[in-house]
């Protein structure tokens, strides 16, 4: 959750910045846990779904600079576990 929450915000602002038309924003984040404890994700899956007129350029812009530079949460997670990022720009709901 608190990945979901971190990336979405930078996601949101970044986009406001370049002058994007979003209308939601949709952050689904599936993984896979250690089996041992302590239960530390091994693998993380983050996508976004962006709903609005958002040029693809601009949505991978934001996604890089979320995951190399604005969220703490995926940078400590980073250390632990393999991570994939991917995004779906949707016409607005």
């Amino acid at each position: 959750m608190a990945l979901g929450a971190c990336t979405a915000t930078d996601i949101v602002l970044i986009l406001q910045k370049k002058r994007q038309h979003m209308k939601a924003l949709e952050v689904i984040c599936s993984g896979e846990r250690a089996p041992e404890p302590p239960r530390v994700w091994v693998t993380l899956d983050v996508l976004f779904r962006v709903h609005g007129q958002v040029q693809d350029a601009a949505m991978q812009r934001a996604m890089e600079l979320t995951k190399e530079k604005y969220c703490s949460v995926a940078a400590m997670l980073n250390k632990t576990a393999q991570m994939t990022w991917h995004y779906e720009i949707l016409p607005a709901k």
